[in-house]
């Protein structure tokens, strides 16, 4: 099979690196679509995870004064994802200009899908603040 399936089509809307010393040297990426985050790791042996954009529920932006020098930050998001609660965009370029494309991809994703965000908390969801073992009590 030679071509690509029409549903795996997706528009890239953002992609870098992980970067070492501001330089994009390092066999992580990141890629986002219009409903997904995409990171893949490694070279001989690649791994990629998802998650769906308006599952998450969070966004953190770290910048060390090591990675100001060097106009890199880590933008970390919180997911409702239970195989991936927590994610880290590590040493990226314009984070905060990421951060706030993020929230803004997230709000539009949501809302076209009918979701608040009230529909995630207690609703059996990873969370350090959670306790699945009172998942019946919801």
């Amino acid at each position: 099979m030679g071509k690509k399936l029409d549903f795996e089509k997706n528009d890239i809307l953002w992609k870098d690196r992980r970067r070492r010393l501001g330089l994009p040297l390092s066999f992580t990426r990141y890629e986002v679509t219009e409903d997904r985050l995409i990171t893949r790791t490694g070279f001989f042996k690649t791994e990629t995870d998802e998650i769906l954009i308006y599952r998450i529920m969070d966004i953190r932006l770290l910048r060390t004064l090591g990675q100001k020098i060097f106009g890199v930050g880590t933008v970390t998001l919180i997911s409702s994802d239970k195989s991936q609660p927590t994610l880290e965009l590590k040493d990226i370029k314009q984070p905060d200009d990421v951060r706030v494309f993020l929230s803004k991809l997230i709000e539009q994703q949501r809302a076209a899908r009918g979701i608040s965000g009230r529909e995630f908390l207690g609703g059996g969801h990873a969370h350090e603040w959670y306790d699945d073992d009172n998942d019946a009590d919801h």
